[in-house]
């Protein structure tokens, strides 16, 4: 009767959380069916695990998907350009001819820079006595040839020089946790997107907390800093109009349960296995966690967009698994639950007993 009665008192006493047997059997819904998977962590298992993950990282769009070749000097609306022109001889812009008289033969050389010239939204340019010119999709050079060209008949010899002061067409926009967001020029040099990450001072956070978002041609792509380097081919050489945008995503696990600290723990670096996880929360608590019962809680994808709830379960008791979990990886959102050894309940309510009777033994053991 008392063994009944502590069993009965021991389904009502306080807990962090259920036993392993009570994870195992809630797994199954009352009509037979599976509510989440329960998969044992072995050498089988993890295998196979890392096969799945690789195919479906595979899969996964990268920066390099949006790899495309473009030129980065070519004039465009709301460039600004300088236009300068030489003649020699028989001029147009030349103040006066030798002996006083306007627009004559003067051997010496002279030079006119127009105004800050800015492209307008059809792509031309107007220049005194020339008119409109469309230079819009040219090179600087090919610009100067259409303007010297414009001068035939007006100038005996003009030489014409035609330079970008102020590049809106070529430049790509850098926005998001940076130090410095804004608009970028692109040279003849061809920067990549760390070039331009570094020219805008940089993210403000860690690498492997930062994703990149990048738009090119109406599509969008996200990746996370810390897994693009230097000149691979996820380091995108960039294009006009190119979007980067910089956005703060730490991942985080949460571990429960009979741990010796619950908490919410930030990845910090790009990879965390399993045992780096548990080492961090302080392990399984000695006094109350089962060591054969490390759960841990997923939504696994299956292909692209399909997740379903599963529990890997590590046995600790089993040396192969400490090396099982220095291959077992984390993902963002997991949650390490470690279950309650079968025996915490009974000792709880020996404990609480112990507290109600204390008093009277202690009060008859001064009576004697």
């Amino acid at each position: 009767m008392a063994s009944l009665v502590a069993l009965a008192g021991c389904a009502t006493l306080p807990s962090n959380g259920p036993t392993a047997r009570a994870v195992v059997r809630q797994s199954r819904a009352p009509d037979g069916t599976n509510r989440f998977r329960i998969v044992d962590l072995d050498q089988a298992s993890v295998t196979a695990l890392d096969g799945l993950e690789r195919d479906q990282a595979a899969k996964l769009p990268t920066l390099a998907s949006l790899d495309a070749n473009a030129r980065v000097d070519l004039i465009g609306p709301g460039d600004v350009l300088t236009v300068t022109v030489f003649e020699v001889g028989v001029s147009l812009f030349a103040g006066t001819r030798a002996g006083g008289i306007p627009g004559g033969f003067d051997p010496s050389a002279h030079d006119q820079s127009f105004p800050a010239t800015v492209v307008d939204a059809d792509g031309r340019v107007d220049l005194p006595y020339l008119g409109s010119i469309p230079v819009a999709g040219l090179t600087p050079d090919q610009a100067r040839v259409r303007i010297v060209a414009a001068l035939r008949g007006k100038s005996q010899d003009a030489r014409v020089l035609v330079t970008v002061s102020q590049n809106v067409t070529n430049t790509v926009y850098v926005a998001g946790t940076v130090t410095r967001p804004g608009r970028f020029p692109l040279t003849l040099a061809r920067e990549r997107l760390l070039d331009a990450i570094a020219a805008a001072g940089g993210s403000a956070n860690s690498s492997d907390d930062t994703i990149v978002r990048f738009v090119r041609g109406g599509r969008t792509v996200e990746q996370r800093l810390g897994t693009i380097r230097a000149g691979v081919p996820d380091d995108l050489v960039l294009n006009p109009g190119d979007r980067i945008e910089l956005i703060r995503r730490p991942r985080t696990y949460t571990v429960f349960g009979a741990a010796t600290r619950i908490s919410q723990v930030a990845f910090e670096t790009g990879e965390v296995s399993l045992a780096e996880a548990l080492a961090r929360s302080g392990g399984p608590s000695d006094a109350t966690a089962d060591p054969t019962a490390i759960f841990l809680f997923r939504y696994s994808v299956q292909g692209l967009g399909d997740a379903e709830p599963v529990i890997y379960r590590l046995n600790l008791m089993k040396p192969e698994s400490y090396f099982l979990s220095q291959r077992f990886a984390m993902h963002d959102k997991d949650v390490i639950f470690v279950a309650n050894a079968a025996a915490n309940q009974p000792s709880k309510l020996v404990g609480i007993v112990n507290q109600l009777f204390s008093p009277f033994i202690t009060a008859r053991a001064i009576a004697r």
